[in-house]
């Protein structure tokens, strides 16, 4: 019975995902902000690791440039994204027309969402496998971690944009609404600046931060150094965050044009 219900809707999301993968192809700009900021910004983080004591915290510059380029995908290639494709879908009243048929409100959310998290997910496999080949980066110590955190920063970024997507007027200012996390999340969360070299009350009050669990299970299953008590936390931060994102976004998304 439960196979007999899956299969329709699992053919009406694979339907909306693939529509969405087509207008995501036909945005230039979305796809080249997906694409080429998460390989080209971890490469400015370099020139600072050199003033950094890495060694005593157990990271390597590929390690670290190899966290920022994950975290860098799940801010461009995930949520800013999605905040866009959210805002327009919404205001060219195809959301709104969605749910007029038989889909519902999460299959329309996740479907819409799906390219972009997957796009997310293909560019962490292809980050990770060039830090390792080209860089001074090492093989995961303990991979599941990795693995983990990848799918909390794409689950978390696909919800927060649909957040942020409910308090943002249009298209034009999408870039501006998602500004706000996108800053916070690359000078706290670790992304920008390993959470290693934060002052220890400053890095305390960071790791609360919505993709700081998520970027501290991909370094800590690069350098093994991640303890049970404190991965177990982390994902505990991680569902709270994605708990109350889910909550908020059934609260307030809106279907209908700002206007």
């Amino acid at each position: 019975m439960n196979a007999l219900v899956l299969a329709p809707a699992g053919r009406r999301l694979r339907a909306l995902a693939r529509a969405e993968l087509t207008l995501l192809g036909r945005n230039r700009s979305a796809v080249a902000t997906a694409l080429l900021v998460p390989l080209a910004l971890p490469f400015s983080v370099r020139p600072a690791l050199d003033w950094m004591n890495l060694e005593r915290s157990g990271l390597n510059a590929g390690t670290v440039m190899l966290t920022a380029a994950i975290g860098f995908a799940f801010l461009f290639s995930v949520y800013t994204g999605l905040v866009g494709a959210f805002v327009a879908r919404r205001e060219e009243l195809v959301l709104k027309r969605l749910r007029t048929g038989e889909l519902g409100d999460t299959e329309i959310l996740a479907g819409t969402a799906l390219p972009a998290a997957c796009l997310g997910l293909a560019q962490s496999l292809v980050l990770t496998l060039g830090c390792l080949l080209f860089l001074d980066a090492k093989a995961p110590r303990a991979p599941y971690l990795t693995v983990l955190g990848v799918l909390a920063g794409l689950a978390l970024c696909a919800a927060l944009a649909a957040l942020t997507a409910s308090f943002t007027r249009t298209v034009e200012s999408a870039q501006v609404t998602a500004l706000p996390l996108v800053f916070v999340s690359m000078m706290g969360s670790g992304i920008a600046i390993p959470a290693a070299a934060l002052p220890d009350r400053l890095a305390s009050v960071c790791a609360l931060l919505p993709l700081s669990p998520a970027v501290r299970l991909v370094s800590g299953g690069f350098t093994g150094r991640l303890g049970a008590t404190e991965a177990l936390a982390s994902v505990a931060i991680a569902l709270a965050w994605l708990v109350a994102a889910v909550f908020a976004v059934r609260r307030w998304f809106r279907w209908e044009p700002r206007r």
